[in-house]
């Protein structure tokens, strides 16, 4: 969100991100404040969709022990 934050030099909601992509607003908000968060890919692809991004832009593995 800070990159498309700084490139359209304006602030960004979760609220316009959330109806923009299509997803719902208490699915963004887990996705984005809650650390290893399962989501499924059809979010993912909509986020990226908005974001104009690819898949490792906004997923990181975390290691299961």
């Amino acid at each position: 969100m800070e990159k498309k934050r700084l490139a359209e030099r304006r602030r960004i909601t979760l609220n316009e991100v959330a109806k923009k992509a299509g997803i719902s607003r208490t699915t963004l908000n887990r996705v984005a404040n809650i650390p290893g968060y399962n989501t499924n890919t059809n979010t993912i692809e909509a986020l990226c969709n908005y974001f104009e991004c690819e898949i490792d832009d906004l997923v990181e593995r975390i290691e299961v022990e």
